[in-house]
């Protein structure tokens, strides 16, 4: 009697139903758990807004290891410098002020021009500094950008974490914002408001003293009595400032939620864009332009709404900062008049107090003046921090989470050993598989349509960590994975081809000759051709450019997930029988449903639903059931050896 092979494979799948099938990019359908499901894991819930220095330490303390530390505080410390000098060069303006209007009061008409012509010195030094300054400035937002994205793509271009990211983070968390914009805004706005909050300390810290010695011995006299209050301008700047700001705080407050929520809907708004774009034939089919268009005027309404709230939050602040500023125009003069009148002060220590005011209130006031910008700046930040602990949040998973142990097999097999695979919350997908496959073998695993076959690939290839148990694996770069939908990436047809080692010099005339073995020799002519080849491909056409790297790269371990869904049945034939005649020596395990695939293979395995829970069942696809076994089948029962 025909014996089957002897296949261990026992566990529960568990309810999913509601798994979300998407398609974007490289992998097939993405297995999404419901959002609460996701929330239930804590390591994977966005984190709650945390302190301003918190997030500045999560997002720099690797900046401070990495190898552009050294030209970045290069650069700051040379803009430091600048600004120093720049400082010292505002209080000669100070001086010089105070010179110029006292030659104008003693009607000294040489003096008068000689101190014109020093302000064209001062003028052109202060320019040179401003110039040098704004210079280095900029190098070094540019500097800190390359770091920061850069550091960004590394991580999220992690092997698997993209993926990870993609199915474990919030539903739209579109990560190309967070990399491109929300970086480029934290770095130009970062630099801006830090040089700002620098200038403005130092101009306070150079002016103060300058202000208080010229405010002291003053006697003031309020409702008839003298009082002499020493650096009385110095008090009288810092309790009109802290008002403002107090102001500015109250009524910006609620900016900072309001830009991030901004930021949040500009970026689904943008995404539901792209996708329309992106599979505008489907649209097309269905005619579901007015669907997709009612989907984008919510999101557009969404960012509308988010502006409108906005425009007022800022009509208020405007309020605050601009009667603010508008009442130092006239302010400090008449605080300083009493010095004028006694005659402790001439016309030009006069416009010296007042210089010398304006420049300390210039600075207690970037922050009420800046408020919009700070609050924009700190919805940023938080959505940068909140990038990098997303992708924390994968690793530190990986690390002390229960995950699945991927090891290389020492004979160069694939072997599962009790694997267990789950979602993201813990529901059961496969509970035990224990099998193993040999180098050369052809194995067909099938089942349900959403019993976690395409996952256990996805296990295979470290992409799914969730579950436990361990995976003996074959060396990974003799692997090869075929999802559903290939991913073409942009560049020429031959980029796509070679992928994803199309900076190796391949044979041209090889490549022309396996387009032919797929049937793509129509294409040949256009290998150097930069388009998007994902739209300009069918499907079928992009699945046998996917067997075309087979060809190319001869992996020994071959993957294929519904990898001849939409290829006819001759065409689906020969891909298959290349992987027969060109590719012998390869192991292979599909995922598929169609008929006529277990020729290909030498053993099925079955992932079926049985009264006490799924069971892997398999047979050699060249034998045929006894009748023994056939009668088994029919009543339900199965052979196991």
């Amino acid at each position: 009697m025909d014996r089957e092979h002897a296949v261990s494979f026992s566990g529960k799948v568990g309810d999913v139903s509601s798994i979300e099938d998407v398609n974007r990019g490289a992998e097939s359908a993405l297995s999404r758990p419901p959002a609460e499901a996701l929330l239930s894991n804590k390591s994977l819930r966005p984190p709650q807004q945390s302190g301003v220095f918190s997030e500045l330490h999560d997002i720099f303390h690797k900046m401070f290891r990495s190898k552009d530390f050294r030209r970045i505080v290069l650069l700051t410390s040379s803009a430091f410098v600048i600004l120093v000098l720049n400082v010292f060069a505002e209080i000669r303006m100070n001086i010089w002020q105070g010179a110029f209007y006292r030659g104008i009061e003693q009607k000294n008409l040489p003096e008068v021009f000689r101190q014109a012509m020093f302000f064209l010195v001062i003028i052109a030094s202060i320019l040179a500094l401003v110039v040098a300054q704004n210079w280095l400035v900029e190098r070094t937002k540019i500097k800190v950008r390359q770091w920061l994205t850069n550091h960004f793509l590394d991580r999220w271009m992690k092997p698997g974490h993209a993926y990870r990211l993609n199915i474990t983070g919030e539903r739209h968390f579109n990560p190309d914002q967070r990399i491109q914009e929300d970086v480029r805004l934290f770095t130009d706005m970062s630099g801006e408001l830090a040089i700002g909050a620098l200038r403005s300390a130092l101009m306070l810290v150079s002016f103060v003293g300058v202000l208080w010695l010229l405010s002291s011995d003053i006697p003031l006299h309020i409702w008839g009595t003298s009082l002499e209050i020493p650096g009385y301008m110095v008090w009288f700047a810092i309790l009109y400032a802290g008002v403002g700001s107090w102001l500015a705080a109250k009524a910006g407050a609620p900016l900072i939620p309001l830009n991030e929520s901004r930021y949040a809907h500009e970026g689904n708004l943008r995404y539901s864009l792209v996708r329309v774009n992106d599979n505008a034939e489907s649209v097309a089919f269905y005619a579901g332009e007015r669907d997709e268009r009612k989907i984008i005027g919510r999101k557009l309404e969404s960012v509308l709404e988010t502006l409108r709230s906005l425009s007022f939050a800022n009509a208020r602040l405007t309020w605050v900062a601009c009667g603010h500023g508008y009442l130092t125009i006239m302010l400090p003069v008449l605080v300083a008049l009493p010095g004028y009148m006694r005659g402790r002060l001439d016309f030009g220590g006069l416009m010296m107090v007042v210089g010398a005011f304006n420049q300390v209130q210039h600075s207690l006031r970037w922050f009420v003046e800046n408020f919009n910008r700070i609050a924009d700046w700190r919805a940023v930040l938080h959505r940068v921090a909140d990038f990098e602990h997303a992708i924390n949040a994968i690793d530190n998973f990986e690390q002390d989470g229960e995950t699945i142990e991927l090891i290389p097999h020492s004979e160069g097999n694939l072997r599962f050993e009790k694997t267990h695979v789950t979602l993201h919350d813990g529901h059961v997908v496969i509970e035990d598989a224990s099998v193993e496959i040999l180098p050369g073998e052809r194995v067909l695993l099938t089942g349900e349509s959403g019993s976690g076959k395409s996952t256990l690939l996805r296990a295979v290839g470290g992409l799914w960590p969730w579950g436990s148990g361990k995976i003996h694996i074959p060396p990974k770069n003799e692997m090869m994975f075929l999802p559903q939908k290939p991913y073409i990436p942009l560049g020429s047809l031959k980029d796509a081809i070679t992928y994803p080692h199309g900076n190796q010099k391949w044979d041209q005339d090889k490549i022309e000759s396996i387009l032919a073995q797929v049937n793509l020799e129509a294409f040949i002519p256009l290998l150097n051709e930069v388009a998007r080849w994902d739209e300009h491909m069918s499907l079928g056409q992009q699945q046998r450019l996917a067997f075309a790297r087979l060809l190319l790269h001869r992996p020994q371990w071959i993957f294929l997930d519904e990898a001849t869904s939409a290829l006819d049945d001759k065409n689906q034939d020969r891909m298959m029988s290349l992987l027969t005649t060109e590719l012998s020596g390869s192991a292979v395990l599909s995922v598929g449903h169609r008929s006529g695939l277990e020729v290909y293979h030498t053993r099925t395995i079955y992932l079926r639903q049985t009264p006490s829970g799924p069971v892997l069942q398999g047979k050699s696809a060249s034998t045929k059931a006894s009748p023994i076994q056939q009668m088994l089948e029919k009543l339900g029962l199965r052979e196991t050896i």
